[in-house]
């Protein structure tokens, strides 16, 4: 199983950007989708979830009216539409299925296990 983000860059206060989990290897629309941050010298956080009928979703609250989760399953792909973004925003994002394996990494949110991540693509919202 493995996921990629992508999308991530570098965009001004106010900005906006779209990141992308795409899977390879398994059916994504199998499984509940998380978004995950992570800034410097901070703990990971989750920013949206999704669930894999995509008709619940989830946002942080400093996140809520600005980012958007999606599902195309035509593309097994999830999307973050970010908005009106802010310096704080800037972290490493995450995508994570729900699935547990055990002896694997796991992080719980959202009263699920996330256990299969991407990479990671960084986002850096600044002047």
């Amino acid at each position: 199983l493995q996921l990629v983000e992508s999308g991530g860059g570098l965009v001004q206060p106010g900005g906006s950007l779209r990141l992308s989990c795409a899977a390879s290897g398994f059916a994504l629309d199998n499984y509940d989708i998380g978004w995950f941050r992570q800034a410097p010298g901070k703990g990971r956080e989750g920013v949206s979830y999704i669930n894999a009928d995509g008709n619940i979703t989830f946002y942080d609250d400093s996140v809520k009216g600005r980012f958007t989760i999606s599902r195309d399953n035509a593309e097994n792909t999830v999307h973050l539409e970010m908005n009106s973004l802010k310096p704080e925003d800037t972290a490493i994002y995450y995508c994570a299925t729900d699935d547990y394996t055990p002896g694997a990494f796991t992080w719980v949110e959202w009263g699920r296990a996330f256990g299969t991540w991407g990479q990671g693509t960084q986002v850096t919202v600044s002047t």
